[in-house]
């Protein structure tokens, strides 16, 4: 009889006592054969560690040394994770009954899935896909990051329009499973990134290494969304600004990297131009720092876990046109509108 695989339940918290307390009792009441479940902290301050201890013993503790982040705050607990998949879950996530099992069940399908991601929706309306993965994360040709059921700010309705189990470019991080040798293999989260779109450099490595990445609707998660840093936060602005560009110079190739880069270089500073317009001095300035700190590491080149440019063969989750042209031109504002009739 074959064993079961093992599988870690890994949460980064940091000051998360308030979402712990809310949801981790639907964390605990998950089903799988050899599940684990671990809280990483980031050197929280406030009683996140004691409030753990007292209420939920069972549950193994890592203390990062410091805030990490995302990226690092992860890397720095996987080194002392042992198990053949990882969960990544967000501390603002509430999970459902049965949410685990399709998704190891179809990784143990087919070894070179590397990633996975569940149905994201939202906490607040559960009938609206949630901006962090919806039912699956795609990419246009210029790296911006879409979704299925969400596209720039606007979210769908889930009518199950999207509940067929497809291929995808990324997996969202809020609910990210991962087959633990590849994570490892391929050196992690770029550390560089400290949050957001890491997982999104991540997964287009994997990919870039003959890898391939699915989306699950069958299981559901609801997610809170902008626990840490809101949205419109400057810093979540720069994050995301500085980080889209540092992923484009790392997975393109030089051919594409040096008219893409600089066409999205320019169409940043568009979004600039229109929010300082706005009076939103503070997102002006964000993408202005983001794009003095590209520009520093592209002269550094700071990443360790690169690998070579190769053609990207599969192209499961790429849309080959530009999702700005369809949503503020064209109007289109639904993945199927913009996609057509591609899952």
């Amino acid at each position: 009889m074959t064993s079961s695989p093992s599988v870690a339940l890994v949460i980064l918290n940091w000051n998360g006592k308030g979402f712990l307390e809310k949801f981790l009792p639907s964390v605990m009441a998950s089903r799988c054969k050899n599940l684990s479940i671990v809280v990483a902290d980031n050197a929280s301050t406030d009683d996140s560690v004691s409030f753990l201890k007292n209420n939920y013993p069972g549950i193994k503790i890592i203390i990062n040394p410091e805030n990490e982040g995302f990226a690092k705050g992860y890397n720095t607990a996987l080194k002392q994770v042992s198990a053949d998949y990882y969960i990544l879950l967000n501390s603002d996530v509430e999970v459902t009954k049965g949410w685990i099992e399709p998704i190891i069940s179809l990784m143990e399908s087919d070894k070179n899935i590397a990633a996975c991601q569940p149905k994201v929706l939202s906490f607040y309306d559960k009938n609206k896909f949630e901006y962090a993965g919806a039912a699956g994360g795609w990419i246009d040709a210029f790296g911006y990051p879409f979704s299925r059921g969400r596209v720039f700010d606007f979210c769908e309705n889930d009518v199950g329009q999207y509940d067929d189990t497809a291929e995808i470019f990324w997996a969202t991080g809020a609910a990210f499973f991962v087959r633990s040798k590849v994570f490892h293999e391929l050196s992690g989260f770029d550390e560089y990134f400290f949050a957001h779109q890491e997982e999104i450099d991540l997964c287009w490595r994997m990919k870039r290494a003959g890898y391939k990445i699915f989306a699950v609707p069958s299981s559901v998660v609801y997610h809170v969304g902008g626990g840490t840093l809101p949205m419109g936060n400057k810093r979540k602005v720069f994050l995301n600004f500085r980080n889209n560009l540092v992923m484009l110079a790392k997975n393109l190739s030089a051919k594409e990297k040096f008219w893409k880069i600089n066409y999205r270089i320019i169409l940043d500073n568009l979004a600039g131009v229109q929010a300082l317009m706005k009076g939103d001095f503070k997102t002006f300035g964000a993408i202005q720092k983001a794009h003095l700190h590209f520009f520093k590491w592209n002269f550094r080149k700071k990443t360790k876990n690169d690998l070579p440019v190769t053609a990207l063969k599969n192209l499961a989750g790429a849309f080959e046109g530009s999702i700005v042209r369809k949503y503020f031109i064209e109007k289109k504002k639904t993945f199927s509108q913009i996609v057509g009739n591609k899952k």
